[in-house]
């Protein structure tokens, strides 16, 4: 608390939040905004702008009937949990198919004065069984036309943003920070989620089909030097599909392979148990291998 007093959380406490609306196209963020740990998430709600066709999946975190209605009146549709305590009275009960985990496919009406008041049209209530963890899941939506199933399937994509937070922690290195004020470590955040960007943007751009962490360690260990592979794939994007014709030319290369290896030489040179010595023939190995693959992408682009 004493290092960031700005960002006040609790007593003891200090935290901020970083807001995200992730497209699940692509995986990547459309919208993002930072705050400290005391504005609640529904209100991130008020700086959305909703998009009229578009499916918005959120967590209870999100369940506000009067916000929801925006989103409703603007011609876009959510999807999120129901509480345990909802109220609400049954209109219609559709048919079901109980083999594919959809328990109920119900119309309802909330009952409830003030939630009733808020969102005075009928909503859709779902409830699925999840056998995987053997738990039972009550969604609520105002899409009335998808099957019941799929509804399911759509919050299931909501791990996505689980996901994307997983990777910037673990590879980004935003769990310490360099400067204490606001404006620093707001910076170091934006440099991290412009990072994930960039190489998110490139893996789709080029239909990579190699992790994000792969294409990661690639562009570091060759950030201030000339890489002709990644000339390559810039300039030559169609090369690198990993089609049948590419692979029966008797000079490609094995993109695929030849950064994997870039990824378990990094990982050796990280291991603190070798050696000084030990480190400076694995990069040497690196630099090595580095060329071999640009000098074999040459004779690719010329044939």
């Amino acid at each position: 608390m004493s290092l960031f007093p700005w960002a006040r959380f609790r007593k003891t406490k200090s935290a901020l939040k970083l807001h995200t609306l992730m497209n699940l196209r692509g995986s990547i963020p459309e919208f993002i905004h930072i705050s400290d740990g005391t504005l609640h998430d529904v209100n991130i709600l008020d700086l959305l702008i909703p998009h009229p066709g578009a499916f918005y999946i959120m967590d209870r975190a999100y369940l506000d009937f009067q916000r929801l209605y925006t989103l409703h009146r603007q011609r876009a549709f959510f999807v999120t949990r129901a509480k345990s305590n909802l109220k609400f009275k049954r209109r219609y009960s559709y048919d079901v198919d109980k083999t594919t985990g959809v328990q109920c496919d119900q119309m309802i009406m909330l009952t409830t004065h003030y939630p009733a008041q808020k969102y005075p049209e009928p909503l859709r209530r779902i409830r699925f069984y999840d056998p995987q963890r053997q738990k039972r899941l009550v969604f609520l939506t105002n899409n009335f036309e998808l099957p019941a199933e799929t509804i399911a399937q759509l919050y299931k994509a909501r791990w996505h943003i689980e996901q994307f937070f997983k990777w910037i922690k673990q590879h980004l290195r935003i769990k310490s920070f360099f400067g204490i004020s606001e404006n620093a470590v707001k910076v170091q955040i934006w440099t991290a989620i412009s990072a994930y960007l960039l190489i998110a943007i490139m893996k789709k751009e080029l239909r990579l089909q190699q992790s994000l962490y792969t294409i990661l360690q690639v562009l570091t260990v060759s950030l201030f030097e000339k890489m002709p592979m990644l000339q390559a794939l810039f300039n030559n994007m169609h090369l690198f599909t990993f089609s049948k014709s590419i692979n029966s030319c008797p000079y490609s290369i094995n993109v695929g392979t030849l950064l994997l290896c870039y990824t378990d030489f990094l990982e050796k040179i990280d291991a603190p148990k070798h050696s000084p010595r030990t480190q400076y023939e694995i990069r040497k190995q690196v630099v090595r291998l580095r060329k071999q693959g640009g000098f074999r992408i040459k004779q690719l682009l010329r044939a």
